[in-house]
């Protein structure tokens, strides 16, 4: 099966991390626009200005969480900002929702942020 990366319209803009990382974990546009759509937790991303949003997957023997972090573009393209994704991941297991957003090093280093947080 082949994967197809997204294209940027009037609603996202899709950077070349994150659609390496949907590649990396097996993520499709329209998990990313449904985590996006309906987040079951949202927190300040760790990158100025953006927002880390989760949401819970649970199977019988499988639990683990999809994390997006994206930041509100200022100007606006009719009535709606436009979004950033920045970046997507997946959660082997539950996170604590009073401490920080779980980020994979690897990603933190992709992004060049320092693990001061």
């Amino acid at each position: 099966m082949r994967f197809k990366f997204p294209e940027d319209d009037r609603r996202f803009t899709w950077t070349r991390h994150i659609k390496n990382k949907m590649l990396f974990y097996g993520l499709s546009e329209q998990k990313i626009r449904g985590v996006f759509k309906s987040p079951t937790r949202l927190v300040h991303g760790v990158a100025e200005e953006t927002i880390a949003a989760m949401k819970s997957l649970t199977a019988k023997r499988r639990h683990e969480e999809i994390w997006i972090m994206y930041r509100p573009e200022k100007r606006r393209v009719g009535k709606l900002a436009r979004i950033l994704m920045i970046s997507a991941w997946r959660y082997p297991g539950e996170s604590n929702p009073s401490q920080a957003v779980p980020i994979p090093e690897e990603v933190i280093a992709e992004l060049g942020l320092n693990r001061q947080f």
